[in-house]
């Protein structure tokens, strides 16, 4: 079973940086192998999840949410098997949750439906102050 770890949230002024990690275990063949598609996703109370980059197993051109363009950059190690999110310029409005994603092997998700993604790790808060 894949097993996805977040670190690296914390608290910043607006303007600064944070970088989170995932972590990937658990997998039977190489993580490149093992999951597709992997992401970050970030909620907060009372609103549904919503995504924020995403990048596929080989070579993938990253997707991201119009609100990350240019402020966030998503890359994935797959000697390491591990997922960033370097998150640059901050604003207040990118405080929440965030949750690194992975989907099965072949399968197409897309940031627009989180319940498409098959595997969660637990979140690491992310809060910016103005």
């Amino acid at each position: 079973q894949v097993e996805l770890v977040e670190s690296g949230g914390g608290s910043v002024q607006a303007g600064g940086s944070l970088s989170l990690s995932c972590v990937v275990s658990g997998y039977k063949y190489k993580p490149e192998y093992s999951t597709g598609y992997m992401g970050w996703f970030r909620q907060t109370p009372g609103k549904e999840r919503e995504g924020v980059a995403r990048v596929g197993a080989f070579d993938d051109i990253p997707l991201y949410a119009d609100s990350a363009k240019g402020r966030f950059t998503v890359s994935r190690d797959n000697s390491k098997a591990t997922l960033t999110l370097q998150m640059n310029s901050l604003k207040p409005e990118d405080t929440g949750m965030y949750y690194c994603a992975a989907a099965r092997p072949g399968s197409y998700v897309n940031l627009d439906n989180f319940k498409n993604w098959d595997y969660w790790g637990q979140g690491t808060q992310v809060t910016v102050s103005s």
